[in-house]
């Protein structure tokens, strides 16, 4: 793939080094715009040498981007929640919808898929029930008897019943879907006013979808249309955080972690084998970080084992659930450390620094993550409070996974130009960006969170370049062989060159 770096030129870096040794007595503007070039040359796609078509096309986002930065409502200083129509409006998001993006490396499995998707689809299939809890969420189960009742829920209700009353349902799947996701139309500053707030309702939310993804028949079907959504926003490839839970059948059987990880196998080769376009998709087997220090060691054991026996599809193991909440990795150390101990290959992708809690257990998961070999880093928001995670990370190549509607949502920056990513774009940081749990939030696929990132982090200095070695990060950071990373970029690149060609100026 003819993707060349351009070296800072001698005299730049020589400028750079005589400023920092003796400065300069009488300012020069041929001396200033040498050094604002080689700074720029450090972020983030800084030295790759753009084509002409590639010049033409980052001057109409230069141009665009203009316009955007000063309008009096800037989406990336909003609220996503409020902000959203403004991003669909604009003629930068519309460019990046259709830019080949390369792959998505933080997605969580039953946040992948619309809401809407699940509510039309999903819950307008027979035997379907439902019932309300205690606390004003809802819970779901498909049975072909009247199942048992649920602790703290009211009576089932079966949903085409239901529906049989109704002259109009919308109202009713309207409710449902606030029941799913935690977007909302009010002002989101006042009802999620915290952080424990906001992670209750986000985990309500899980577990109000819960009975419909683990049904066997919806989690094909969700997978397979999660995988849709993301390939129609011209993602080519994925890696998905995944819990491999229990899914059950309608006369109340189930079915054991290897038939889920084998489900996940199968439905991807089906879908490349009907979009030769889309490169694949792997798991990362998660588990809650809640559980005790038995219950870790005994799913480590069960990750190596489909780690070894499917090897193609399985990329790695994470904890999940909230930071600030769960255990800190070095609680599991032990069972964290089974793997390297027994020479059985475990590549590990852990969530670490999602917190503001600096100082504490939690805030040590940075260095933790490293000290136990992760292939990438979970968000990584608090990596800037920890400058020698920031080196090692960066030296080792470590990729930083960055979320950057999921931290604003989540209420760890209020203002994404504000985000550390910022900086960390702008010494070249490896990094990608991905979009953690979109249906969650109202989003989809990557480009609201490529347009976060290229319009709020990267500001006016973000550039074509930054886009483009975004995306080839993305694939250069995936758990795929080295090989396999050689096929996509070469797909990504034809692809990448016929999206230049047909958007430039």
């Amino acid at each position: 793939m003819a993707v060349l770096l351009q070296r800072p030129h001698a005299a730049l870096a020589f400028l750079f080094l005589y400023c920092l040794t003796g400065g300069l007595s009488i300012p020069d503007p041929r001396q200033r715009q040498a050094l604002i070039q080689l700074e720029a040359s450090m972020q983030t796609g800084g030295q790759l040498v753009l084509t002409d078509a590639e010049q033409q096309l980052d001057a109409l986002l230069f141009k665009l981007k203009q316009e955007e930065i000063m309008r009096a409502d800037f989406p990336p200083a909003m609220h996503f929640f409020k902000a959203r129509p403004l991003i669909r409006t604009s003629p930068i998001f519309g460019l990046l919808q259709k830019m080949p993006k390369g792959g998505a490396l933080h997605v969580h499995d039953f946040s992948m898929t619309s809401v809407e998707w699940l509510v039309k689809n999903a819950t307008y299939r027979p035997h379907c029930y439902m019932c309300f809890t205690d606390n004003d969420s809802i819970r779901f189960i498909f049975s072909s008897l009247w199942p048992k009742s649920l602790p703290h829920c009211s009576p089932w209700i079966l949903l085409e019943n239901l529906r049989a009353k109704m002259a109009n349902t919308t109202d009713l799947d309207n409710s449902i879907m606030g029941n799913l996701t935690i977007f909302t139309d009010q002002d989101p500053e006042t009802v999620y006013p915290s952080q424990d707030v906001i992670w209750n309702r986000f985990e309500q939310a899980f577990l109000a979808l819960w009975g419909l993804v683990t049904y066997a028949p919806v989690f094909r079907d969700y997978y397979y249309q999660g995988l849709t959504e993301f390939y129609m926003d011209n993602v080519m490839y994925l890696e998905l955080r995944a819990l491999l839970p229990e899914i059950y059948e309608l006369d109340g059987s189930t079915h054991d972690t290897v038939w889920t990880l084998k489900t996940y196998e199968d439905v991807t080769r089906q879908f490349t084998s009907e979009h030769p376009d889309f490169f694949g998709a792997r798991i990362i087997f998660t588990v809650h970080r809640g559980v005790n220090i038995s219950v870790m060691t005994a799913v480590v054991e069960e990750a190596m084992k489909l780690q070894r026996d499917f090897a193609d599809i399985m990329a790695g193991f994470d904890l999940v659930g909230h930071e600030d909440s769960g255990k800190p990795l070095w609680y599991f150390r032990d069972a964290l450390s089974l793997p390297a101990e027994r020479g059985m290959p475990l590549p590990f992708f852990f969530h670490a620094g999602e917190t503001e809690l600096e100082g504490t257990d939690v805030d040590q998961n940075m260095l933790d993550a490293l000290l136990l070999n992760t292939s990438r880093i979970g968000h990584g928001f608090a990596l800037l409070r920890h400058p020698l995670a920031k080196v090692l990370s960066k030296k080792r190549g470590v990729a930083v996974e960055v979320c950057p509607i999921s931290n604003q949502v989540m209420k760890l920056v209020k203002d994404l130009r504000n985000h550390p990513a910022a900086a960390l774009m702008s010494e070249n940081h490896p990094l990608i960006i991905s979009s953690d749990d979109p249906a969650m939030f109202g989003a989809s696929g990557l480009s609201y969170d490529f347009y976060e990132a290229f319009v709020g982090f990267g500001g006016i200095r973000s550039s074509i370049g930054t886009l483009k070695e975004l995306a080839i990060s993305s694939i250069r950071y995936s758990s795929l062989t080295v090989k396999q990373q050689e096929k996509a970029l070469a797909l990504w690149q034809r692809r990448w060159e016929k999206f230049v060609s047909e958007n430039a100026l």
